[in-house]
């Protein structure tokens, strides 16, 4: 999914000196963003008090609307480099084109993973006809130095492993999760999963002490650690933690991401993720020109153009703790 932002701004993120090396209890607030045409979105991150977790630096929710005499989501082709993006549903569909040659239809609880690498084009849409509702999240995923310039690649898994307990079902949608890994491609360490609760559940989710982690509302009501988290709302854990304590006021749908602290600093505008503000008006340019990112074939629509690059170089920011 793109960011559609005509005002982007340029961001730094990452860094070890960003992270919160204890457990904490931090509830993000989302940032509503119009996509398209009928679809909104609640940006948690990049936020303003909490750019990244792990390796993931951008999460969008969505939905579920009532798209039934809607186009849905129409995203047109758009650039990205350094980073994979990660397309997640609960309900509805969506079509993914590629400049790669990738034609996929994602749906429900199957993981659609895009690697940029050193640069690729896609769009995103509901497919004619369309399902009534259409509700899930958008993620991004830093790529690290090694192989943030590596070959573009699209990989769809309609299978994914589970792991259960009283009350609970979880879907490892990246990384691993109490013994059970993703067959998603994964750079640096870390951890994507769907926890669906049942009403009255009381459980735990086993964590590594050496990651950072956040949990995502999708719906339903939900205490994480103890703290009510609405649907579209995040809530930031820190590190240090063996377990997440859970408890189902209903039947609830989160997410769960984490991963080991990302030690890069980065620079995140637009649809790209660099390491300079110098790599990204490259990469403005080079979108702007055609050529580097490739083309998309089949979507009914012209492709996006980028918005005005900020002039004035970033200084790497202050910490937050």
């Amino acid at each position: 999914m793109s960011n559609l932002d005509r005002q982007a701004a340029l961001s730094v993120c990452g860094g070890r000196g960003f992270v919160v090396a204890e457990p904490v209890r931090e509830l993000l607030a989302p940032r509503h963003v119009q996509l398209g045409e009928s679809t909104q979105v609640r940006r948690l991150l990049p936020n303003l008090g909490r750019r990244m977790v792990g390796a993931w630096c951008f999460v969008d929710h969505y939905g579920p609307d009532d798209i039934a005499d809607e186009p849905g989501m129409q995203v047109p082709p758009h650039p990205h480099m350094g980073l994979q993006t990660v397309s997640w549903l609960h309900e509805g569909e969506v079509l993914h084109r590629d400049s790669v040659g990738s034609l996929q239809t994602i749906r429900p609880l199957e993981l659609g993973l895009m690697t940029s690498g050193r640069a690729i084009s896609h769009s995103e849409e509901s497919p004619k006809p369309h399902a009534r509702l259409l509700h899930g999240a958008q993620l991004w995923v830093a790529l690290p130095e090694a192989h943030r310039n590596g070959e573009p690649h699209f990989q769809h898994h309609s299978e994914l492993p589970r792991v259960t307990a009283p009350g609970l079902t979880a879907t490892v949608i990246l990384g691993k999760l109490d013994g059970a890994s993703s067959p998603g491609t994964t750079y640096t360490p870390l951890v994507g999963a769907d926890l669906a609760l049942t009403r009255g559940a009381e459980t735990s989710v086993p964590l590594e002490p050496d990651f950072e982690y956040a949990v995502l509302s999708m719906s339903g009501e939900a205490h994480v650690d103890g703290v009510p988290v609405l649907p579209g709302s995040m809530l930031y854990l820190g590190c240090g933690r063996t377990e997440l304590p859970l408890r189902a006021e209903s039947d609830a749908g989160l997410m769960l991401l984490g991963g080991e602290p990302f030690g890069e600093e980065i620079v995140m505008w637009w649809n790209f993720i660099g390491r300079s503000h110098e790599e990204i008006e490259q990469a403005r340019g080079d979108w702007m020109e055609g050529g580097r990112f490739g083309d998309v074939h089949g979507y009914d629509g012209g492709r996006l153009s980028a918005p005005e690059l900020p002039p004035v170089a970033l200084k790497p920011r202050g910490r937050v703790r």
